[in-house]
């Protein structure tokens, strides 16, 4: 398969900050859905159709706590689709997938990497095509310089430190990190070697974990050791100090906080 072969189509839902993907392969007009929520159903299949493909698979990256996924609906519409979430997620699908499984449609295969510790079931889908960078889907367990709640849901901190790191940042430097959700306005990143967060490095050992917010208030622990290579916006937000939990770059977006 080539580059020009493979189309990929993010789509943003206001009311969650849920980052959907529409994934194509031209030359057998097959597609997938990622993580699609329920109110875009009437937008996502439109999208697909325009594109000229048919949809295959629903595929979410784990069970969501913020939202309803679009994909038991989708199936009452197109029942020849299917839908997938990972099997350590206990949450029913047609299909249930686990580390190291291959999607495959038309002439592309997604690879699933278990990235658990915002819940039991994440899993992250790894798209790598010939003459582009390798493109990973990641949920909730990594966005832009921040990763999904620990709180709730199964969460655990130090688990989603370690498979981010050993699924997400050993991929190659160039590759290219599409969230599940984005509060800034922001929409990939390029998982960069920028060195290790000793935030992460203290709630992977247990000690002093620190949990930050998000716009909705809900508690996120970031990840501070991934670069920004695209966004639609820059960030808001005052210059802080150095020594300010929250800054990335020197820029604080939570100076009202402290």
């Amino acid at each position: 398969m080539c580059s020009s072969d493979l189309v990929v189509q993010q789509l943003f839902d206001p009311d969650t900050s849920t980052l959907t993907y529409v994934i194509g392969c031209r030359s057998s007009g097959e597609a997938v859905l990622i993580d699609p929520v329920l109110e875009q159903m009437d937008r996502d299949l439109a999208t697909i159709d325009e594109l000229g493909f048919k949809l295959k698979y629903v595929i979410n990256t784990h069970c969501h706590a913020d939202h309803v996924t679009s994909g038991g609906a989708i199936r009452k519409e197109r029942p020849e689709m299917k839908t997938i979430i990972s099997e350590a997620s206990g949450a029913k699908a047609d299909i249930h997938v686990k580390h190291g499984d291959k999607i495959a449609f038309g002439h592309v295969n997604l690879e699933v990497r278990a990235t658990p510790g915002h819940t039991d079931g994440c899993v992250s889908y790894l798209l790598a095509v010939p003459e582009q960078p390798p493109m990973v889907f990641t949920g909730d367990a990594l966005l832009i310089r921040g990763c999904g709640r620990c709180d709730f849901q199964q969460g655990d901190a130090g688990r989603l430190h370690d498979s981010v790191h050993a699924q997400i940042f050993s991929l190659p430097a160039e590759t290219l990190v599409y969230p599940g959700h984005d509060y800034k306005g922001r929409s990939v990143v390029i998982s960069g070697d920028t060195g290790p967060s000793e935030r992460l490095v203290r709630a992977a050992k247990g000690v002093d974990l620190k949990v930050s917010k998000v716009d909705t208030g809900a508690g996120e622990v970031r990840f501070d050791s991934v670069t920004v290579a695209t966004v639609v916006r820059e960030p808001e937000g005052d210059v802080c100090d150095d020594s300010c939990e929250w800054a990335f770059d020197g820029v604080c977006d939570r100076s009202e906080e402290h």
